[in-house]
């Protein structure tokens, strides 16, 4: 209770929620002490060799993702590390070890599948899809974002603190295809930039978005891709990595980093920075 009081200014305080609940099967009644590391292996290995359970609560007979494990092992671990370093409750606090998780790869797409995917989208969700690759926006930012939010004559958008994944507001800039999108939507919603059929867009994940994929046979495709795909072009076009994170919103450039390989081009002229070739013509070989 104490750690949610805390944190309520925490996008993800409903997926805690959700955890704490799960974790009360094992540590239900018992005290903050007497959780010890056979304690947190026994929740880490009971919980990976469960089923997943859908929106309806019937189990899917699909083994719990790693990566979901881990978040729950993880939220277990910040509880234990308050208690003992902020709260002074507990003297020690056991070590939790994630599972192991495989990196996953970059998705993207090319500009030609990009306009073959444009080509069979509806309208509205083409407008979407055009303004994430131009701004590499996270779904929810697109969808919420209103004219208030909009400063043309300086082509910036301001996202606040309370709309950003890291809780830092961020100044997006306006290349000339956002400025175009935005301009082919004026004045069909008073307050949201992006609307359909007079009401604002709830979900960009709809079912014309995944028909569009089907249609362009695009498989293994996320619409939070999009925002990849901005990424990788504007890595494989020559930006900075330190750039690249300003135009993002990433805390750290470390979290761009995934990206680097993209652009390993454009080191090609460095790579040539060397006297080798001088050395060479002295040398027999």
């Amino acid at each position: 209770m104490r750690w949610l009081l805390e944190n309520q200014q925490k996008k993800s305080l409903n997926d805690d929620k959700r955890r704490f609940k799960l974790l009360h099967a094992w540590l239900g009644g018992i005290y903050l002490d007497e959780i010890d590391r056979e304690l947190v292996d026994r929740v880490k290995y009971e919980r990976a060799s469960q089923s997943k359970v859908n929106a309806k609560g019937v189990e899917t007979g699909k083994r719990v993702s790693v990566a979901e494990v881990n978040r729950l092992l993880a939220l277990l671990r910040s509880v234990l590390n308050a208690a003992r370093d902020d709260w002074e409750w507990i003297e020690r606090a056991p070590k939790v070890k994630l599972f192991k998780e495989k990196s996953r790869r970059i998705r993207w797409l090319t500009p030609e599948q990009v306009a073959n995917l444009l080509s069979v989208l509806p309208t509205h969700t083409r407008y979407l899809v055009r303004f994430t690759l131009a701004t590499g926006l996270r779904e929810q930012n697109v969808l919420q974002l209103k004219w208030s939010q909009l400063d043309l004559s300086r082509r910036i958008a301001w996202l606040h603190d309370d709309e950003t994944k890291n809780g830092n507001a961020l100044g997006v800039p306006l290349s000339d295809e956002a400025l175009t999108v935005i301009r082919q939507n004026r004045f069909k919603h008073r307050e949201y930039v992006f609307s359909y059929k007079g009401s604002p867009i709830k979900r960009a994940n709809s079912t014309a978005w995944r028909n569009g994929l089907k249609k362009a046979n695009i498989t293994d495709f996320r619409w939070h891709d999009l925002r990849h795909t901005w990424a990788s072009w504007h890595v494989q076009n020559g930006t900075a990595l330190n750039v690249l994170q300003e135009l993002g919103g990433w805390e750290s450039v470390e979290m761009v980093r995934r990206y680097a390989h993209l652009g390993r081009e454009n080191l090609a002229s460095a790579a040539d920075n060397l006297p080798t070739g001088h050395i060479l013509d002295t040398v027999k070989i």
